[in-house]
């Protein structure tokens, strides 16, 4: 089991008065030494990012220049999937290298206030910060965690040395202090969540993009003094909604609901959008002027395909779907000395890779009790080599979704209707080829089957569609069973 934090309550709440600049270098306590040779990591990874919202991947509405500059000094993944189309499972899987649905809190489809008591990702399992740790690696999350609440679960009980954030789903980008929880909308309620310093509650005024960029950045400069190798866990709660850019202050004071139906606006989440580009300029700012840059190496992606302003082209589909846009994402890696500047790979990959491929570089593998589903990518990294097939399985309860996807071909199932298509030649899966290639529809109809028989069986709540069409008119048709009535819980 991964070794609490041994700071008091008492003791962290009277540093945190004291400087929360002071905060940022707690946990980089061990004996300052030569900079290691193990490269750094910082791992960004944004919320409910679409495939086409950054300019490398095709987004000319607005510029992402910090984004841009990543793939120009690095490589670019064009066939990057999320192993689900929301952020909790997705996040279960990169923290652990294997298919969410080996555990518990990987059924989650998200992890919410009305999931079960108890489920989260268990302190016992083995995980990227902590397996890292273990070889000597500094470990901080700032940002999002959403993998279980206190007192059983956060990022210090799972491999994180240092943690600010938020432990949950989203939350409000300038109302995130005690205040925060005001949101109460069924069926989701206390979906805002304020923000934590360790495991303390803390009140910090500000953008929220903003404040997760200013940690970052101490939290580099940080480790760059005690020389130690790390990993910095960067994960943005931007662009998920709310919709609320920098100048948005008056908005959400308007809101009553952070899942604000009726809010936002492409203008809207370009400024976000661009909020999130320029922080990740800062964090690249702090590593060249730290020194850290040649041996760091930097990873950016998304939890999952875009939200409801997102650009997804040439995909169709977008959040909680299994349709290319709900699962494609931007993946961008860049290693200076290691990985070829301008770099562009067809490798068909998945977020569980990261784990096997992070560990590996850092000289360590996963725990032999805990084998990884993800496949160590180093060679593509670094050789470029040619790309090679991949079988990849995904589900997700609502609408009763099933995917599959070997070589170019992928099988879904959504709402009952089954297609097959060939997802290189026709990325927006219009030509439905299950009766044209009967055998390949029925072989990969009985590989999901047999993928599916060794994960966990599926929650049996029910599950609505996020996206139905009193919510989306694009999504006529998608429509919810009626609820049973339901008694709100106490405040």
């Amino acid at each position: 089991m991964v070794r609490q934090s041994a700071i008091s309550r008492r003791r962290f709440v009277q540093a945190t008065a004291a400087s929360s600049l002071a905060l940022a270098g707690m946990g980089h306590l061990r004996p300052a030494r030569a900079q290691s040779t193990k490269p750094n990591i910082v791992f960004i990874l944004a919320d409910d990012l679409g495939y086409a919202d950054v300019g490398c991947y095709g987004q000319r509405d607005y510029a992402t220049p910090n984004i841009d500059r990543l793939a120009a000094e690095g490589l670019k993944f064009t066939q990057a999937y999320a192993n689900s189309p929301d952020c909790s499972a997705t996040r279960t899987a990169l923290i652990t290298g294997r298919y969410q649905a080996r555990l518990p809190v990987g059924l989650e489809e998200p992890l919410i206030s009305l999931s079960p008591k108890g489920i989260g990702l268990a302190p016992s399992h083995p995980t990227l910060p902590s397996l890292l740790k273990n070889v000597g690696y500094g470990t901080t999350l700032v940002g999002k965690w959403h993998l279980g609440d206190l007192p059983d679960f956060s990022p210090l009980k799972s491999g994180y040395d240092q943690f600010f954030g938020i432990l949950g789903c989203c939350a409000d980008y300038f109302n995130h202090g005690a205040e925060a929880s005001r949101t109460y909308v069924l069926p989701f309620p206390g979906l805002a969540h304020q923000l934590y310093e360790q495991d303390v509650p803390v009140e910090r005024h500000g953008y929220m993009t903003n404040l997760l960029g200013d940690r970052a950045v101490q939290t580099i400069e940080g480790y760059a003094k005690s020389k130690e190798p790390f990993l910095l866990s960067l994960h943005f709660t931007a662009p998920h909604w709310p919709w609320e850019g920098p100048d948005d202050e008056a908005e959400s004071k308007r809101i009553r609901s952070i899942f604000d139906r009726d809010g936002g606006s492409q203008k809207t989440y370009a400024a976000m959008v661009q909020s999130l580009d320029a922080n990740i300029g800062r964090v690249l700012q702090a590593l060249d002027s730290s020194g850290l840059a040649s041996n760091t190496i930097v990873v950016f992606t998304s939890d999952n395909g875009g939200e409801r302003f997102s650009n997804v082209w040439p995909f169709t589909g977008m959040k909680h779907e299994l349709l290319e846009g709900g699962i494609r994402i931007p993946a961008i890696v860049r290693w200076p000395g290691r990985i070829a500047p301008g770099a562009v790979s067809e490798q068909v990959m998945i977020t569980m890779d990261w784990m096997p491929t992070l560990l590996a570089v850092a000289g360590t593998s996963p725990d032999a009790a805990y084998p990884s589903d993800g496949e160590d990518l180093g060679q593509v990294l670094t050789t470029q080599s040619e790309a090679h097939p991949r079988k990849l399985c995904w589900r997700y309860k609502a609408g009763s979704q099933r995917a599959i996807r070997d070589g170019d071909r992928k099988y879904l199932r959504i709402a009952g209707n089954e297609f097959l298509f060939d997802v290189v030649r026709d990325p927006r899966e219009r030509a439905n080829l299950k009766d044209r290639e009967k055998d390949v529809f029925e072989r990969l109809k009985s590989d999901w089957e047999a993928w599916d028989a060794t994960m966990l069986p599926e929650r049996s709540r029910p599950a609505n569609y996020a996206n139905s069409s009193n919510f989306l008119a694009d999504h006529y048709g998608v429509v919810n069973p009626a609820a049973p009535p339901t008694i709100s819980p106490a405040r």
